[in-house]
């Protein structure tokens, strides 16, 4: 909302500011706003929008002046889906990834190992030496699983995987 904010201070003198947006892994947390358009003929159409493009984590803002010409409920929809429409298509879109924080303990004998696997995985990491050998990583949620087992696998289960986060 605070974008929001930012675009009726910018454009203080448009009509309407009219805006959908969608939050979560999944889009079901949602708000739209006709912003005293008729009802259903803005919010909507923009939800839409980005519920057709699969979009989520997003906001999209239609700012209108008044042109002086009442298109009717029908073609003002159509409007405010094609401006969205428009934008979604000429969007830069940046697949976000959930990812996992976690940690590997190992012996000095694995170190090798562990450090191929993780490389083969394109997983980042971090070394510390100490006693062990320990590996803060950051894996794709997606393949935790699996790099958690080959680490158990591929170690005869002498290393040891811990999740720390998930962002």
């Amino acid at each position: 909302m605070a974008y929001v904010d930012v675009l009726r201070k910018t454009y203080w003198d448009a009509v309407h500011h009219c805006y959908a947006y969608r939050l979560g892994a999944d889009g079901m947390e949602y708000r739209m706003s006709d912003d005293g358009e008729p009802s259903g003929t803005a919010g909507k159409p923009l939800l839409f929008c980005l519920q057709q493009a699969r979009l989520t984590n997003c906001i999209v803002v239609v700012v209108r002046y008044f042109g002086g010409v009442k298109l009717g409920i029908g073609p003002l929809a159509r409007a405010y889906a094609d401006a969205a429409g428009g934008v979604i298509a000429n969007a830069e879109i940046t697949p976000v990834i959930p990812m996992e924080h976690a940690r590997i303990h190992c012996p000095y004998d694995d170190v090798s190992r562990v450090i191929e696997l993780l490389q083969e995985y394109r997983v980042e990491f971090e070394t510390e030496y100490g006693d062990a050998v320990t590996f803060t990583i950051t894996v794709p949620q997606h393949r935790s699983e699996e790099v958690a087992r080959q680490v158990v696998d591929r170690t005869h289960a002498r290393a040891g995987f811990s999740k720390i986060a998930t962002e």
